[in-house]
C-alpha cells in the first residue's frame, strides 16, 4: 500500500461528472542516450497535468541548465543532511555524483490529482516502489541497438570520450534491470515512443483504485443525481 495519504483537497474540481483522481508517479528509466530525456520533454509539452519532478544533485551544472528547473544543484554536505532528515523519496549515486527526489512537492502534487514525471535510474525506481508502489507506473526505455546508443552519446557533445566509454560500459548493467519495470519501450522513433507513453499514462489514469471519487460518483448516479 502507498505510504501517502489519499485525501482530496477541498478545492478539487467539483464540476458535474468530474471524478476525483489520485495522481500517479510516472517513471522513465533508460541507459544514458536511449532517449528518456527527449521523451520526457515531449510528454511535458503535450500534457498540462504532468509536471517534472526536479531532483537534487551534487554534480556540476552543464551548459544551458538552470538551477531549480533542471536540477537543484547542491553540495555533498547539504545532500547528506537531506538524506538524514528523510527529505528524499529516493536517492542514488551515479557516475560519482549523487541524485535524489525531494519528498514534499511530490506528495502535494499527488494529493491534488496531479501526475509527476521522474527521469531516474533503476536504483531510484526500486526505492520509489518501496515508498509508494500503488502510486508508481514505471517504463524502461531501450535503445534500438548498441551502435545507435554510442552514436547518440557521441552526438550530444556534452561528455568527454572517457565519460562516453564509462556510460557504454554501464549500459549493460542498467539494461539488465528492464524486467523490473511495468512497461518496456524500444525507442526506434521518438514520436512513436511518445505516443506509447501517452497511451500507458491514459490507461493508468483510468485504473479504478486511482479514481478515489468513483464510489461517491456512482452513489450519486444511483440516487438519480
Amino acid at each position: 500500500m502507498s505510504s501517502f495519504s489519499s485525501t482530496v483537497p477541498a478545492d478539487t474540481d467539483s464540476l458535474p461528472g468530474h471524478i476525483h483522481r489520485r495522481g500517479l508517479m510516472l517513471v522513465l528509466s533508460s541507459p544514458s542516450g536511449a532517449g528518456k530525456t527527449t521523451i520526457s520533454r515531449r510528454m511535458l509539452d503535450l500534457d498540462a497535468n504532468l509536471s517534472m519532478s526536479v531532483s537534487v544533485t551534487t554534480r556540476a551544472m552543464r551548459p544551458g541548465e538552470v538551477h531549480g528547473r533542471d536540477y537543484f544543484f547542491i553540495d555533498p554536505t547539504e545532500f547528506n543532511m537531506m538524506v538524514n532528515r528523510r527529505d528524499l523519496l529516493e536517492h542514488a549515486k551515479v557516475f560519482d555524483n549523487y541524485y535524489g527526489t525531494p519528498k514534499s512537492a511530490v506528495e502535494q502534487a499527488l494529493q491534488a490529482g496531479k501526475d509527476v514525471l521522474f527521469d531516474i535510474d533503476w536504483q531510484g525506481t526500486q526505492q520509489l516502489k518501496e515508498a509508494a508502489r500503488d502510486d508508481l507506473v514505471s517504463i524502461f526505455i531501450l535503445p534500438p541497438g548498441a551502435r545507435e546508443l554510442e552514436r547518440r552519446l557521441t552526438g550530444r557533445a556534452q561528455d568527454s570520450a572517457e565519460v562516453i566509454a564509462k556510460r557504454m560500459a554501464k549500459a549493460n548493467d542498467e539494461m539488465s534491470h528492464w524486467s523490473e519495470y511495468d512497461y518496456v519501450i524500444v525507442n526506434r522513433d521518438v514520436e512513436e515512443s511518445v505516443a506509447a507513453v501517452r497511451a500507458i499514462l491514459q490507461a493508468e489514469r483510468l485504473r479504478r483504485r486511482r479514481q478515489i471519487g468513483l464510489s461517491e460518483f456512482v452513489r450519486g448516479l444511483q440516487a438519480g443525481l
